[in-house]
């Protein structure tokens, strides 16, 4: 397959079309087995409304904002979702216990190599499941995309790894003292963290530190240099145990509270997806949205509403785990596809 830099010309021409669509097929096959794993393991297909209330309140998300204009022409402001997880937990506590979705999201900000505007989350969920559970799914899908592409090997941009290989696990600490000798738990509390004791262990690793960064500034930089570009070689990788400010959504470990019970997976250095064992607290749940927001706010000048309706929820909704995988990322990897708008059916224009 061809995995060139994109053509000046349109995707819709010929030419293109004919280089683009050995990806596309690979997708749908993909996408099939896919769905095909999870009705043999007893999981309900959902379709979580894309017209929402919020589209997610983390900070450094992106929604599209649009309204709904009512029979009297009333106008109420709506957002297309970032994810399907509200909609997808209002499900857990309507009694669903398994179930997935091939969701159409939409976010912001993103374009690039590997981000589009427009693109497919799979998303799961297994209530009264641990979050470990989502681990052993990763792997088995991971082999099953290859498998069905035919494909023995993951790759991206000259970088590969091992789809039928069971898949390290780090933790954030881990990976923070190995790669940038940082003992990143030393800077935090259940509750709070110690942004000057990060940011002096940062910039003893070499990594900038600004004036104004917040901890999460650091912490993200440190991330992004010095950890994920080493994540996922020879085999995926999956990142677990984040700070619990970093990982709005999910619940602390029993084990450790400084610690969420949020991993990401990665191959080829590519983040593929993120999951969590959900939070079902729902005042906590507010705080941290408020918190985000206020962040948002901070830095980018604005903020979206909270979904009240989904907080409700939560003190309905079981002990669950849930994670969100990028299909078409996937698709990407066990293609050998370059560039994201070569797996996706009609790009968006722009």
């Amino acid at each position: 397959m061809s995995a060139g830099p994109p053509s000046a010309s349109p995707w819709w021409t010929p030419h293109v079309h004919l280089d683009r669509r050995p990806f596309l097929l690979a997708r749908n096959r993909i996408v099939a087995a896919l769905r095909g794993w999870f009705e043999e393991r007893e999981f309900i297909e959902v379709e979580g409304a894309i017209l929402q209330v919020s589209p997610g309140n983390e900070a450094h998300l992106h929604g599209f904002a649009t309204e709904i204009v009512g029979p009297a022409g009333e106008r109420t402001p709506l957002y297309l979702h970032t994810s399907p997880e509200f909609a997808c937990k209002k499900l857990l506590a309507a009694g669903e216990r398994r179930i997935f979705d091939f969701a159409k999201v939409f976010r912001n900000r993103e374009r690039g190599a590997l981000h589009h505007p427009e693109f497919t989350m799979l998303e799961w969920y297994r209530a009264e499941e641990p979050y470990e559970t989502l681990m052993e799914d990763c792997g088995a899908l991971l082999r099953l995309a290859a498998e069905t592409a035919g494909a023995t090997t993951l790759r991206f941009r000259g970088r590969e790894a091992d789809p039928f290989a069971t898949p390290e696990r780090v933790t954030v600490a881990e990976a923070f003292a190995e790669r940038a000798g940082i003992d990143l738990l030393a800077t935090m509390t259940e509750r709070e963290t110690d942004r000057d004791a990060l940011a002096a262990a940062a910039t003893q690793a070499g990594v900038r530190v600004a004036a104004d960064d917040t901890w999460a500034d650091i912490f993200s930089r440190v991330l992004v240099e010095r950890i994920e570009p080493h994540l996922g070689f020879g085999r995926p990788t999956i990142l677990c145990e984040y700070p619990v400010s970093e990982a709005a959504l999910a619940r602390p470990k029993d084990a450790d509270p400084r610690v969420a019970e949020r991993f990401e997976l990665y191959a080829c250095g590519v983040e593929l997806a993120n999951a969590f064992g959900e939070l079902t607290d729902p005042d906590e749940q507010r705080l941290r949205f408020d918190a985000e927001m206020a962040e948002k706010e901070r830095v980018y000048g604005e903020r979206f509403p909270v979904d009240e309706d989904f907080l409700d929820a939560l003190s309905l909704m079981p002990p669950a785990s849930g994670i969100a995988l990028g299909l078409d990322r996937l698709v990407m990897l066990a293609t050998g596809a370059s560039r994201i708008d070569q797996v996706v059916w009609t790009p968006v224009a722009g």
